[in-house]
């Protein structure tokens, strides 16, 4: 699967396509998978309830909002992958989402399991997309994206944050 073009996505997502690094997309996301796991598994256990400042989440609560967005992207993915264009899909908001799980009484491993499943599944969706599937569009409200678009943001998406809790966060 080809990396997209500018024009598959909306350009506030620029930032996160940066940071996907060129190669073979099923190697990329399986790549960030394992790192993404070793990361939290070596999280010291007294960062996991940290914030770096008012506001903002802890680091289980930014695992967990990995976690969400794997989710519904994956579901648009899967949407456009089968040819539905037209239905409207509306923005996440992550705000909302974050301030109705708690995950405070969760620990780590039950965490990192729970990305661990949502991504293979992400895996088995995007290892069986055809050529011409991975260029289909979905119809989010405020901007059009194709499958493949959607596919390097859920990589670009996880290195985003891996970054910022390293330097904010440890």
């Amino acid at each position: 699967m080809q990396k997209p073009s500018a024009d598959e996505y909306a350009i506030g997502y620029q930032k996160y396509f940066d940071l996907v690094s060129e190669g073979d997309y099923l190697n990329l996301l399986r790549q960030n998978s394992i790192e993404t796991i070793n990361f939290f598994e070596e999280m010291p256990d007294e960062k996991l309830g940290y914030k770096y400042a008012e506001g903002k989440w802890t680091v289980k609560e930014v695992l967990m909002h990995i976690i969400d967005t794997e989710r519904v992207f994956s579901y648009r993915a899967l949407v456009a992958a089968r040819g539905d264009a037209t239905t409207p899909h509306y923005r996440m908001d992550e705000e909302l989402y974050a301030s109705n799980v708690d995950v405070s009484q969760r620990t780590l491993q039950s965490l990192i399991s729970e990305f661990k499943a949502v991504r293979v599944s992400t895996e088995y969706l995007f290892e069986n997309l055809t050529d011409a599937q991975s260029t289909l569009w979905c119809n989010i409200v405020t901007h059009r994206m194709t499958t493949r678009a959607i596919g390097y943001f859920l990589i670009g998406h996880v290195e985003h944050h891996l970054t910022v809790i390293e330097e904010r966060y440890l």
